[in-house]
C-alpha cells in the first residue's frame, strides 16, 4: 500500500508534465503558420507590389509571399462578411492590395515575427503591416503558468511521498526496536543499523516509481484512441508521445531518491534519540 501511494503521488505530476509536453509538441508547428499581412498603399500599382513580392521572396527569413489583388480582396470580403448588397452600392473598390508573407521557421517566433513585421511595414509601398500573434502569446503564457503549476504540484507531492516514507520506516523501526537495541549493545555502528532501512526505502521508491510509470502508461493507452479520432477530424498526424527513456529514468530516480531520503531521515531521528544503556 505504501508503494501504491508513492506510485500515485509520482504519477500525477509525471502525467501532467507529459501532457504538457504533448501540448507543446502539438503547438510546435503553429508558429510556422503565422503570416504577416502587408496592406499596400492605395496608389501602389500591381507592378510595384509584384516587385516588392519578388524582393521579399529572395530573403532568407521569408518562406514565400502571395499577392492578393484588390478584386480578390473584395470578392473574399463579399463572401465572408455578409455585406454583399451594401458593397454593390459603392462606386469603387475601397480595399487595398495585400501582400501575405510567411516567415521561415527560424523567424516565426513571436519576437522574431514581430520584428520582421515592423521592418516590412517601413517599406514605402506599405501602408501598414499586421501580425496576429496575440492568440499564440496568450497560449504560451497559459502553458507557462500550467508548467509552473505542475512543478509546484510535483514539489508538494514529493514532500508528501517523503513524509509517507518517513512514517513507514519509523513504524518499521518501532517493530525492530529490540533488535536495534541489541545490535547497539554489541557495538553496531550507526551505518550498520541504517543500512537495511536504506535498502527498504530504496525498494519502496523503486516499486512506487514503477507503479507510477504503469499508471501513466495505462492512461496513455486509454487516451490514444480518442486523441487519434480527434486529430483525424483535423487531418493531423499527431500522436501522443510516451514517457521515453529519459522521463522514465527521472520518474524512477525521483522515487528512489525520495525513498532513500525518507529512510535516512527516519533512521537519523531514531539514532539521535540516544544510545541504549
Amino acid at each position: 500500500m505504501t508503494a501504491g501511494v508513492i506510485g500515485i503521488s509520482l504519477a500525477l505530476p509525471g502525467g501532467l508534465h507529459l501532457l504538457l509536453n504533448n501540448i507543446q509538441t502539438l503547438s510546435g508547428g503553429w508558429d510556422a503558420s503565422a503570416t504577416i499581412s502587408l496592406y499596400m498603399r492605395q496608389d501602389s500599382t500591381e507592378a510595384q507590389v509584384n516587385a516588392v513580392a519578388g524582393q521579399l521572396s529572395s530573403r532568407r527569413d521569408i518562406l514565400n509571399t502571395r499577392v492578393i489583388s484588390r478584386d480578390q480582396a473584395l470578392d473574399e470580403f463579399r463572401r465572408l462578411s455578409g455585406f454583399a448588397e451594401v458593397l454593390e452600392t459603392l462606386d469603387d473598390n475601397p480595399l487595398p492590395m495585400v501582400l501575405v508573407v510567411q516567415p521561415t521557421a527560424s523567424a516565426s517566433s513571436p519576437e522574431a515575427a514581430q520584428a520582421l513585421a515592423n521592418e516590412l511595414g517601413a517599406f514605402p509601398e506599405v501602408d501598414f503591416s499586421q501580425l496576429d500573434l496575440q492568440w499564440l502569446q496568450r497560449f504560451q503564457a497559459i502553458t507557462a503558468i500550467a508548467g509552473r503549476m505542475v512543478w509546484v504540484l510535483a514539489a508538494l507531492l514529493c514532500l508528501a511521498v517523503l513524509l509517507i516514507v518517513v512514517n513507514t520506516i519509523r513504524l518499521e523501526i518501532q517493530n525492530r526496536r529490540a533488535e536495534i537495541e541489541i545490535t547497539q549493545l554489541v557495538g553496531a555502528t550507526d551505518a550498520f543499523i541504517r543500512r537495511p532501512f536504506i535498502y527498504i526505502g530504496f525498494w519502496y521508491g523503486l516499486i512506487g516509481g514503477t507503479i507510477g510509470w504503469l499508471l501513466i502508461a495505462v492512461s496513455l493507452l486509454l487516451l490514444e484512441a480518442p486523441v487519434a479520432r480527434l486529430t483525424g477530424l483535423y487531418n493531423s498526424g499527431f500522436q501522443l508521445s510516451g514517457m521515453g527513456l529519459q522521463n522514465t529514468a527521472i520518474l524512477l530516480g525521483c522515487g528512489v531518491l525520495l525513498g532513500i531520503g525518507g529512510s535516512w531521515i527516519a533512521v537519523g531521528r531514531h539514532l539521535s534519540s540516544g544510545e541504549p544503556t
